[in-house]
């Protein structure tokens, strides 16, 4: 097993890593067992000692190289392959890609501090081998000496370490100390150049030596999606739970009562998009961005839907009620039969806040989809819980379905935008149209019309091959420019779920459980040591939030819808895996709101956002006096929705029924 150490020392001029000896360091090597595989990876201990009579301040780099042909990486929440390198990329939003040359944002190669990877692991498909490794992503001190954290190991910070992947040079790495490099993304708009080695570096004392371990995979392996066996492996040897903070009844009914006497618009029979104290007036400002789901609208009523019939609240139900009247009866577009996603100063149309940021003008099959799958699922509830019937919806939901079936390509796939004149397909290439699937499975399985279950396996079997088979999903959020997301495989997982529901079939299950490991791959299965407020001084855990994509790399509570799919996966399998991750989306949703009044210093209890910052490299958001904080300070309805709509579920039957 060979290793190509380098370090760079802070007082450096230049950027380059030289050898160990150069920087006064000497180190040693060695392989405690193991045979590389999954379950029993290469055991190594590195140690470095430092030579010198000074103390040595800078970064440490250990690569570990493979035989590069075509090499496509894995660095979970971070890097997918090339991040689509391959692709055009002058877009509004950027990302990290790896590409040969350097060309912003590509680069051949990339350097990122540890909690930027939501699990301590790189890894590399090349040759029908997967070669990597896993080590600690963060140094604690323990009696003055410095360690890898480990769950099991109590001790004070003392500083990340970092991961790197080079396509150039054919290699993953991890560093102590770190560097973002060549580029820090704080956000898609928001891309810093590489800052100088300060803060960022490890310190060795005079004759001092760090002692750490990497396990290290090299197996053969036919598919890309054996990655997921070894991130079930790292998130044992790393998980901690969410903190505890509230229970289901209790977070269902402070979110929902929140956005009940908070956020809603009765003169527009919508809640507002995002609501923030007004200092000046006492009062609240709203920020409208009215759209008939996603960010608003039917991600936010059907939620609260679900919250008022399990609270038995009549006054929230006709309130969630009269949004979805409103959007089911007024939002189609004459010219076409396809509702219009977005809304303001009195007219619907297509220009949602996101437009601008679009290459094609026209519908969404991302928003469509999504709203014909929350209509149904309001539908189910009501007819469940109330034995109401409201068999217009399904009929809207028919009518619309059946004019997206139209629009599919060869490949059986939904388009990612359609003509606002025609209503035809006018773009495809992106995983958003898995929403208008789900929709279809959905109708199917309430309706009991199987007349569609040929053309929804056709594609199921296109998006499983291209995107899940890959571990690229992208293309579904309409903020980022097809940026691998783990947004769109939410919509996935439901369709494959009616699937299974609707035929039996195990392959289904199989398919299932490989979109589940892609999404649990943006999942944290530790709790990164924020050190900015509010989130440091609350406690407030990563484990069970997913990043929502590399081009947004912040966590929210997007993922938190899926709690109905993990159990039903669970009940149907006995996964002992899923079922324990399935249970850190529920505690993380139970403990990242406020609790109580300005707990996450601001808003009143039950507010919550959606950008959450594990990782100070993220931070945007400030305090009045300047400093930073580490998440947004408004209350945002679908961010509330989707903790709902997880707890408001199937679970919530588990529990209470």
């Amino acid at each position: 097993m060979e290793f190509i150490m380098t370090a760079r020392s802070k007082e450096q001029e230049n950027t380059d890593y030289l050898t160990l000896h150069e920087q006064g360091l000497n180190a040693s090597v060695e392989i405690l067992g193991g045979n590389g595989s999954i379950k029993n990876p290469f055991h190594a201990k590195v140690l470095i000692n430092n030579e010198n009579n000074a103390k040595w301040y800078g970064v440490i780099h250990v690569e570990l190289p493979f035989n590069k042909v075509n090499p496509r990486y894995f660095m979970p929440a971070f890097m997918y392959s090339r991040n689509r390198g391959e692709c055009p990329q002058n877009v509004p939003n950027e990302f990290p890609r790896l590409r040969e040359e350097t060309k912003r944002p590509s680069s051949p190669w990339w350097m990122v501090r540890g909690d930027r990877l939501s699990h301590p692991v790189a890894l590399v498909y090349d040759s029908d081998k997967i070669y990597g490794f896993s080590a600690s992503p963060y140094f604690i001190s323990k009696s003055g000496i410095k360690q890898q954290w480990k769950p099991e190991v109590e001790g004070e910070f003392y500083q990340y370490a970092g991961y790197t992947c080079s396509l150039s040079k054919g290699t993953v790495g991890y560093t102590l100390g770190y560097e973002n490099a060549p580029w820090l993304f704080i956000k898609s708009h928001d891309v810093r150049e590489r800052a100088p080695l300060g803060e960022n570096c490890f310190e060795l004392e005079p004759g001092e030596t760090v002692e750490f371990t990497l396990d290290l995979y090299e197996f053969d392996s036919k598919t890309m999606l054996d990655v997921n066996a070894v991130i079930e492996e790292v998130y044992y040897h790393y998980h901690q739970n969410p903190r505890n903070a509230s229970d289901i009844r209790t977070t269902v009914a402070d979110l929902a009562r929140a956005v009940y006497q908070d956020a809603w618009l009765p003169e527009e029979l919508s809640y507002s998009g995002q609501v923030f104290e007004d200092k000046d007036t006492g009062g609240y400002r709203y920020n409208k961005i009215i759209s008939i789901t996603w960010t608003n609208g039917l991600s936010v009523a059907t939620p609260m839907l679900m919250a008022a019939l399990r609270l038995e609240d009549e006054c929230m139900r006709q309130q969630a009620l009269s949004c979805i009247e409103n959007i089911i009866k007024n939002s189609l577009n004459p010219a076409n039969g396809l509702p219009y996603e977005a809304y303001s100063d009195g007219k619907w149309s297509v220009n949602g806040w996101w437009f601008d940021g679009m290459h094609t003008p026209g519908h969404s099959s991302y928003l469509i989809g999504q709203s014909l799958f929350y209509i149904l699922k309001a539908y189910d509830y009501e007819k469940r819980l109330k034995n109401c019937l409201h068999e217009d919806w399904t009929a809207f939901v028919k009518e619309v379905l059946m004019k997206v079936e139209k629009t599919k390509n060869t490949d059986e796939e939904y388009p990612f935008i359609l003509s606002e004149k025609t209503g035809a397909g006018i773009e495809y290439d992106s995983f958003s149209g898995t929403w208008c699937m789900a929709a279809l499975g959905y109708y199917c399985y309430l309706t009991g019309d199987k007349s569609h279950i040929e053309s929804l396996k056709k594609s199921e079997k296109h998006y499983y091959e291209e995107y899940i088979k890959r571990m690229e999903c992208y293309g579904a959020p309409l903020d980022t420019d097809k940026a691998t997301d783990s947004e769109g495989i939410l919509a996935y997982i439901k369709a494959v779920k009616f699937l299974h529901t609707l035929t039996g079939e195990n392959q289904y299950l199989e398919h299932m459980r490989d979109a589940i490991c892609y999404e649990f791959s943006f999942k944290f299965c530790y709790n990164s040591p924020v050190k900015i407020d509010p989130l440091s001084r609350i406690g407030w855990s990563s484990c069970g939030g997913s990043v929502t994509s590399i081009a947004n790399p912040h966590i929210h509570p997007m993922s938190s819808n899926l709690v109905d799919e993990l159990l039903y996966f669970v009940e149907n399998s006995e996964d002992k895996y899923v079922r324990n991750r399935m249970m850190d989306v529920i505690g993380w949703g139970c403990q990242t709101y406020n609790t109580y009044d300005r707990e996450y210093d601001y808003g009143k209890k039950g507010w919550m956002s959606e950008r959450f910052c594990h990782c100070e490299g993220l931070v945007s958001e400030k305090y009045s006096d300047g400093s930073p904080a580490s998440t947004w300070f408004c209350l945002m309805p679908w961010a509330s929705g989707s903790i709902i709509d997880g707890l408001a579920g199937c679970y919530w039957d588990k529990c209470f029924e």
